[in-house]
């Protein structure tokens, strides 16, 4: 028996689907036995950064008590995922799809689906999240998964051998002839997968916020963190069942034949059962260029409306000058005071004692220091709260040098970022000529391969504290992240929310609490749609 974090008794948790500019109010009961916050993967919050969910922005919800986040989707649409950011408790569930669709006056790109569909892919490890903290505490490393999930579900039996009979697998059941809008997440631990459906073709048409141009693929690389959107058409003569596979990609050895989702497409007039070999995925141990290939081919559609009914292509990012830049530097595990910890630039980032704009705006010193280093220094790896001090309306550059072994994915909560260039080696200033300036796409999770470089621009437009963080949970955890401070020097609510009324305060203000139940509702009425939700999230046994 497995336990797992379910969020309303189900795992995966329930779906938010909201409209563009919706006003959001979502109250979290916590029933574990540990603090917990929600973190809204790719949602921006706008002005906004008191409900993000993590360490840096809100204080831990304790045991047995419940925070109403309030937030509006402000001009977004697309497939993201919510979970819980604190301790590695993402490795035991607690995640659940939040769409946002078009206004009705915005078309979307492609001919209205006939069904959408979530999928939820991730590598799996028996053991729960608190006994994968001890481990890596005692300086252990995570090993290979002990398999993939699809929707909270083990491998249907593929294999007699590495299969064991009895385990529940996932079914999705369609119509044949119809085309259906198919979102997939990879909410996984560290293992990026190779995403494919037998007999049935790819077309991508958006990720993470983010139409794009459509093309056709046969199997897809969705690294930790991501999430995309396909049409799938269900033309095939239903003589059988077909295989929905997710596996381990770029990894090498035997015991990774296990890390292998397997569910069934299943067909309303089905006339018999899915039997013979897996649709084979890349064999990428002797070709890795096949996977980034893949990505720098995911671009803009530039011509089709987002969240506005402006173009995508219409901010022209390629034309503004840069006005910071940063090149970012994650290495392999070292010792730092004896614990083995992660890197950026030789910082591995402590979580501060209360969050960072709550200790700005009550003047508590020493919480942080704005000194992240631009480049990776001569100084000693070392502790610290180190954030970066950006400028409010720059546009900044960020190059992420991965120096390590294996595939990380960065995040960066606000925003999302041309992702322009992707190379191996190192990065050099030269590498510039072969960015992608005009149609690069627009996201908020990004891999750089192991011996490699990726590189972002972001238009820092959202005044807060931003989270910038590795997706992979055991290097999060491990200190590979860092927060981007970024003030409007003019004070003005318009550009930067007030704390809400139902702060929590934790550190050297959690005196300051008062309790309740009703939490944070705004006394004035808006002319705008409120999406109520309430999510309990509890251990669950399976």
């Amino acid at each position: 028996m497995l336990q797992v974090i379910a969020v309303n008794n189900k795992f995966p948790g329930p779906t938010i689907n909201v409209t563009t500019n919706n006003q959001v109010v979502v109250n979290v009961w916590n029933n574990l036995d540990e603090g917990a916050l929600l973190n809204w993967n790719g949602i921006q919050m706008r002005t906004n950064s008191w409900q993000d969910g993590v360490l840096g922005t809100n204080c831990p919800i304790p045991p047995g008590k419940n925070w109403t986040y309030r937030f509006q989707v402000k001009d977004q649409i697309g497939s993201f995922f919510y979970f819980p950011s604190l301790g590695l408790q993402r490795a035991a569930g607690g995640f659940g799809s939040f769409i946002v669709t078009n206004r009705p006056l915005i078309p979307i790109p492609f001919p209205m689906p006939d069904g959408d569909i979530e999928i939820f892919i991730g590598d799996w490890y028996n053991q729960n999240h608190t006994s994968i903290r001890r481990d890596l505490d005692a300086g252990k490393t995570l090993g290979v998964p002990d398999g993939v999930l699809i929707n909270g579900k083990g491998p249907y039996r593929y294999n007699q051998t590495l299969v064991p009979a009895g385990i529940q697998f996932p079914t999705i059941r369609v119509d044949p002839g119809k085309t259906y809008r198919i979102r997939v997440h990879n909410v996984g631990i560290s293992t990026s997968l190779n995403f494919r459906i037998q007999n049935h073709p790819l077309k991508l048409v958006e990720t993470e916020g983010s139409y794009t141009q459509q093309q056709i693929y046969n199997d897809f690389d969705i690294h930790v963190g991501q999430s995309y959107s396909f049409l799938v058409t269900m033309d095939q003569n239903a003589t059988s069942e077909f295989y929905i596979v997710a596996s381990a990609v770029l990894v090498d050895g035997p015991l990774w034949e296990r890390v292998t989702g397997v569910g069934i497409l299943q067909y309303s007039n089905l006339r018999g059962s899915a039997s013979g070999p897996l649709p084979p995925g890349p064999d990428d141990r002797w070709y890795k260029s096949r996977s980034m290939n893949q990505a720098l081919s995911v671009r803009t559609n530039g011509s089709a409306s987002g969240a506005r009914p402006n173009p995508q292509g219409s901010f022209r990012y390629g034309q503004i000058n840069v006005t910071d830049f940063y090149l970012i530097e994650s290495r392999p595990l070292l010792k730092i005071n004896g614990s083995l910890r992660s890197t950026l630039n030789n910082i591995s980032f402590r979580n501060p004692s209360m969050p960072i704009r709550l200790a700005d705006l009550n003047k508590v010193k020493g919480v942080y220091k704005t000194d992240f280093p631009s480049h990776t220094t001569g100084r000693q790896p070392s502790l610290g709260v180190q954030l970066v001090n950006a400028t409010y309306k720059g546009f900044i550059e960020v190059v992420l040098q991965n120096n390590d072994t294996a595939i990380h994915s960065f995040h960066l909560d606000g925003y999302s970022f041309f992702m322009v260039g992707m190379g191996y080696g190192n990065w050099a200033e030269d590498q510039r000529g072969s960015y992608n300036r005009w149609d690069g796409i627009s996201r908020s999770t990004t891999q750089v391969y192991p011996g490699a470089w990726t590189a972002i621009q972001i238009s820092l437009d959202n005044a807060g504290a931003w989270n910038f963080r590795s997706q992979n949970l055991d290097r999060w955890y491990q200190g590979e992240e860092t927060y981007f401070l970024i003030l409007n020097p003019e004070k003005t609510n318009k550009t930067e929310m007030s704390p809400p009324e139902n702060v929590r305060y934790c550190g050297a203000l959690e005196s300051r609490n008062q309790e309740s139940s009703s939490a944070g509702f705004s006394a004035h009425a808006e002319l705008l749609v409120t999406i109520l939700a309430a999510l309990l999230v509890a251990i669950l046994t399976l």
